[in-house]
């Protein structure tokens, strides 16, 4: 099937905007999907930004640094990554049978020492 009709979203973004992206994504411990996400652009298209900016290509004028909002909701949301990726985890792990659940009402026993078939 094709495309569906209708608009296509084409965003044309600021130099200014494009530096501010990529600066944000060399923070140390931030990853560059996450930037991404929070930008709410493609990850590629970040990582094309990074391109064109270790070359030279993409500039903006003097002083544009992401501000310590922009800096601290990336790293929290980082942050919050890892901690529901963790929870998710431990979650995963807690729905496993362990094996040793408590008798019920089964005539066999799972444990050293306990009552064995009847």
């Amino acid at each position: 099937m094709g495309r569906t009709k209708g608009p296509r979203k084409i965003s044309r973004y600021t130099s200014e905007f494009k530096v501010k992206a990529v600066k944000l994504s060399e923070i140390s411990g931030v990853l560059i999907q996450d930037v991404a996400d929070a930008l709410d652009i493609h990850t590629f298209m970040l990582s094309r930004w990074r391109k064109e900016y270790r070359e030279g290509r993409l500039h903006a004028r003097a002083g544009v640094m992401p501000g310590l909002r922009q800096v601290r909701e990336v790293k929290e949301l980082w942050s919050l990554k890892r901690e529901y990726a963790l929870l998710r985890e431990e979650h995963e792990l807690l729905k496993k049978p362990s094996g040793s659940a408590p008798n019920d009402g089964s005539d066999f026993c799972l444990h050293k020492g306990g009552a064995g078939p009847v």
